[in-house]
């Protein structure tokens, strides 16, 4: 049995530059893998932006935990919290994705998830929902939202 710490953890990503579905091995992500089309760097140690239009495979293709912060551009709280997500995108480089979702834009998503109130942070694990999190919180509970199951 392959040692998970070292077994590739692989994510699909689409590419922020042109749109292209990526598979990327998160285990070699400092390594700055690149688009397979217009060879620009798929920047893992920064949140993803997601949209109604990627939210899904990105979260069922990823073999990775992946937290999302639902937030608003015109939200206090999510203002506060925008570094501190971008920290843990940093930390969780290679073991966890890091994502954004704007509920503004991507209202059919956030609709889904019943987002109430923003900021809200969702882990998910193999395409489902296991912990959720309303409120600004400190980077220590979105790490620790990320360990275990």
């Amino acid at each position: 049995m392959p040692d998970t710490k070292t077994a590739s953890r692989s994510v699909t990503l689409r590419c922020q530059v042109c749109h292209t579905w990526n598979r990327v091995n998160a285990t070699r992500a400092a390594d700055r893998p690149k688009c397979g089309k217009c060879a620009k760097p798929m920047l893992l140690d920064r949140p993803l932006h997601l949209g109604d239009d990627d939210f899904d495979r990105t979260i069922r293709d990823s073999e990775l935990p992946v937290l999302v912060d639902f937030y608003a551009d015109w939200c206090g709280p999510c203002k506060v919290m925008a570094p501190t997500i971008d920290e843990l995108a940093v930390r969780q480089q290679g073991t966890a994705l890091i994502a954004k979702l704007d509920t503004d834009r991507a209202q059919k998503v956030a609709g889904r998830f019943a987002i109430r109130g923003i900021p809200t942070v969702i882990v998910f694990r193999n395409g489902k929902e296991t912990k959720r999190q309303s409120g600004a919180v400190s980077l220590t509970v979105l790490m620790g939202m990320l360990e275990g199951n």
